[in-house]
């Protein structure tokens, strides 16, 4: 069924924009089956579509499909007529709205309601609406809101990179982040303190956590949005990119009864991403697994998740402690961010259970030394801890339109590559969005706890000496791995500098 032959050719629509509405709203979609213009319906809604088609006079034949067929047609439907209302409020002129219309938007109410179904016609819901819309269809993790001076601007992060989306006159900007705020249930009137909630959206028959925080600047109000994903929505370790090696030695360290494993990275490099792809690995019905994070960034219906509130006292180490009583066989904590959540999960893994964590380092040996810095004793890190993944997210070029870089060729030298080396840049065509790559892989480095690492660290080791053991081990190094990219034309000079491994 090629429902994209809608919108491009007008033939198969009916006769004016408001009958195709008409249409879909009655359950009743105009498509193409055998080369043959169609009306498909469903048995669901088989009375509603009928008793519109019977007030029509429509002269193709009706087609009855499966559910999941219809569902299938009816999301791409209302996924199309998004698409174009986006452009029709793009399109739009910026006109002055008055005080009228910020008192108005106060009486709207949170819904459950899908945003692509919703007939809402105020043009500020609509417009939130399709924000939302867009930033899933383009994978955004975050919607950035800001205001300048003059102007505001709308910018969302794809990729790990913020990309401008529109800019907008400061009134409307306003009226914006007021709609926001009523849908995440904070306070409107409140705008000289920072501010945090959550909210939840319907996308074609899928729901969506959407975490707000509202941070009051020089110029106004300053309104972040992380879309959390659900559990369906993590990519497996192999799909991320790790290399086989590498993700058949973590899933053999996750057998383990007992001990930690630790993911490092700066934030963006994708650690909780990894952690819950190894969760969802090594889930089983007779294991009972146990996590508290902030925020919880995938919900799962077959792991207990324990969401952080500092304001009610819940920590990390609080949440930990309470973990222990629930006769865990998996722990996962967000992040080791103190000494104090440092102890109590070197001390859960020493007594029967598995831990997962995450931790803030530049690279996986660099491990060792940061939890020595937060207090820990070197022979419980040698007893408790299995092995240590770093890891970063390198954006990949788009291969439509990526071409050899010359300038950057004359620097190669610098990074240990060879002179006659062709290495690619990123020049951006609509099949990337106009920014010159297109998705990311994950590159990782395994340190692993063996006999060496544990006798050295008997006494004071430095982060070189550790790294040479690891070598002599076989591990190879996100530099290493980030310059293969370059050579292989996977990745360009410039995400290396931004990765910052030279």
């Amino acid at each position: 069924m090629f429902t994209q032959e809608l919108i491009h050719n007008p033939d198969l629509l009916p006769q004016n924009r408001v009958g195709y509405q008409l249409a879909l709203k009655n359950y009743a979609l105009f498509s193409i089956i055998d080369e043959k213009n169609v009306i498909v319906v469903c048995q669901e809604h088989l009375g509603v579509a009928f008793d519109f088609i019977s007030k029509q006079e429509f002269i193709e034949d009706v087609v009855l499909v499966d559910e999941s067929s219809y569902e299938r047609l009816y999301n791409k439907f209302i996924e199309l007529r998004a698409d174009l209302q986006m452009s029709e409020l793009a399109s739009e002129k910026q006109t002055e709205l008055d005080s009228e219309d910020e008192i108005s938007l106060t009486e709207f109410l949170k819904t459950s309601s899908d945003i692509l179904t919703s007939e809402e016609s105020a043009p500020i819901i609509r417009f939130v609406n399709s924000l939302f819309y867009q930033a899933i269809k383009k994978k955004a993790s975050d919607i950035h809101i800001e205001l300048h001076e003059y102007k505001g601007e709308i910018r969302y992060r794809i990729d790990g990179v913020l990309i401008k989306h529109i800019e907008l006159d400061k009134k409307i900007m306003a009226l914006i982040i007021s709609r926001i705020k009523i849908i995440s249930e904070l306070d409107i009137s409140e705008k000289r303190i920072p501010q945090d909630g959550r909210t939840s959206i319907k996308l074609g028959g899928k729901t969506l956590d959407i975490r707000v925080s509202v941070l009051p600047t020089f110029y106004g109000e300053r309104v972040t949005m992380r879309i959390l994903m659900q559990s369906e929505d993590i990519p497996t370790l192999e799909n991320l990119g790790i290399s086989p090696a590498i993700k058949d030695k973590l899933h053999e360290l996750s057998q383990n009864s007992h001990g930690m494993i630790l993911v490092t990275g700066p934030t963006g490099s994708g650690k909780s991403t990894t952690l819950h792809s190894l969760l969802q690995k090594i889930e089983d019905p007779n294991k009972n697994i146990i996590t508290v994070e902030d925020p919880v960034e995938y919900k799962s219906d077959k792991i207990n998740q324990i969401q952080v509130n500092n304001k009610v006292g819940l920590t990390f180490a609080s949440g930990l402690r309470s973990i222990l009583r629930q006769d865990p066989d998996i722990i996962m904590v967000g992040e080791i961010r103190d000494s104090e959540t440092a102890q109590i999960a070197t001390q859960a893994a020493l007594t029967g259970h598995l831990v997962l964590s995450t931790l803030h380092t530049n690279r996986a040996h660099s491990a060792i030394n940061r939890l020595v810095d937060m207090g820990l004793e070197r022979f419980l890190i040698s007893s408790s801890l299995l092995g240590v993944m770093a890891q970063r997210l390198v954006r990949k070029l788009c291969d439509e339109c990526k071409c050899e870089d010359e300038i950057a060729e004359i620097h190669l030298s610098k990074f240990e590559i060879a002179d006659d080396t062709k290495v690619y840049k990123a020049v951006g065509c609509k099949h990337c969005n106009f920014t010159g790559y297109s998705g990311r892989e994950a590159i990782a480095e395994l340190f692993l706890m063996n006999k060496e690492v544990i006798v050295a660290l008997k006494n004071e080791v430095d982060d070189s000496e550790l790294e040479n053991i690891a070598l002599k081990d076989g591990m190879i190094t996100l530099k290493v791995q980030l310059k293969n990219m370059i050579k292989n034309g996977t990745t360009s000079l410039d995400e290396a500098l931004r990765i910052g491994l030279h």
